[in-house]
């Protein structure tokens, strides 16, 4: 991915509750024009706060945020108008039409009315047909579709999607992420939050991980995946070894429960590892009854950055 400027800076940004609750600890990030860019951390890590603060829902005391050159506290009104937020809860104007809040939302701020551009977000997110229903009536997923057509409404720079595809069915989710790419592909910045690791592996340029209130590392995706996407292979034997064939020590190879089950961990990112090790098996005659696939988790992704950047 070639970078482009920077559209938001963020600089040594900290949150602390009344209550004494870190949300955020000393936070330096920059998002680039035109990039799709996924934060990614199990609940509570502070993804929705930075969010917030970024849009000027929570207020920053600690460090600083800019916009296309412009602070979000000395210059809210124009940041505001930056940015368009979809958030995780599913609250819109029940009774309102579609059509209505949309362009409700895109008075808000001081746009005038632009029926042309309207009917092209409906349009792009499959609303157009729904246009006249009642929000009430619509489905989970497309009451979603209703939350990115008002944070478009306005022709934000940046668009927030949190936890977008959260109470989205699996037959939805992949329109919601055409969806992206279409925004991305006009020119919008795009940051998502997700506690799916999938998620932002299927669209993302670049990704963030935070925990704790730390942003624990932020790299390209391909080179994320490469060094956290291990996949773990357990191979049940019919007859247990005796040793590891000299054929097989290139491999790395843990045997379990009296030398009957071959565990082999590999990179997501090699298409032949597990192929490999199971042709040269089937040529030393080693054969099996099972194999079992696992993939790491978020959670031990987690667990094993903070113990790196602990040590």
């Amino acid at each position: 991915m070639t970078l482009t400027r920077k559209i938001i800076e963020i600089k040594d940004l900290s949150k602390v509750y009344p209550d004494g609750f870190h949300a955020l600890k000393s936070v330096n990030l920059d998002i680039h024009k035109g990039e799709i860019f996924a934060l990614l951390g199990p609940n509570g890590a502070g993804k929705t706060t930075l969010i917030n603060m970024i849009c000027g829902i929570v207020n920053v005391h600690q460090g600083q945020i800019n916009i296309d050159n412009y602070n979000v506290v000395d210059d809210f009104r124009v940041t505001r108008g930056m940015v368009g937020l979809v958030p995780q809860e599913l609250t819109s104007e029940s009774f309102e039409t579609v059509l209505g809040t949309v362009g409700f939302s895109r008075g808000l701020f001081g746009k005038k009315k632009n029926d042309q551009y309207i009917e092209r977000i409906l349009k792009s997110l499959s609303l157009w047909d729904k246009r006249d229903s009642s929000i009430l009536k619509l489905s989970g997923g497309m009451k979603r579709r209703v939350l990115i057509a008002k944070a478009l409404a306005h022709e934000p720079k940046i668009i927030f999607l949190d936890e977008p595809t959260a109470g989205v069915d699996v037959e939805l989710r992949q329109d919601m992420w055409e969806v992206v790419k279409q925004l991305r592909n006009d020119g919008v910045t795009i940051i998502l939050t997700t506690h799916y690791i999938e998620e932002a592996q299927q669209i993302a340029d670049r990704i963030g991980i935070i925990d704790h209130g730390e942003l624990i590392l932020v790299k390209e995706k391909e080179l994320l995946m490469r060094e956290l996407g291990k996949k773990h292979v357990k191979i049940s034997l019919e007859e247990p070894l005796v040793g590891i064939p000299h054929e097989l020590k290139c491999f790395d190879l843990i045997i379990e429960d009296n030398m009957k089950n071959i565990v082999f961990s590999y990179d997501s990112s090699d298409k032949y590892g597990i192929s490999s090790l199971l042709t040269i098996m089937s040529s030393l005659d080693i054969r099996f009854f099972d194999v079992e696939t696992k993939e790491s988790s978020l959670e031990e992704i987690f667990v094993n950055l903070v113990k790196r950047k602990s040590d």
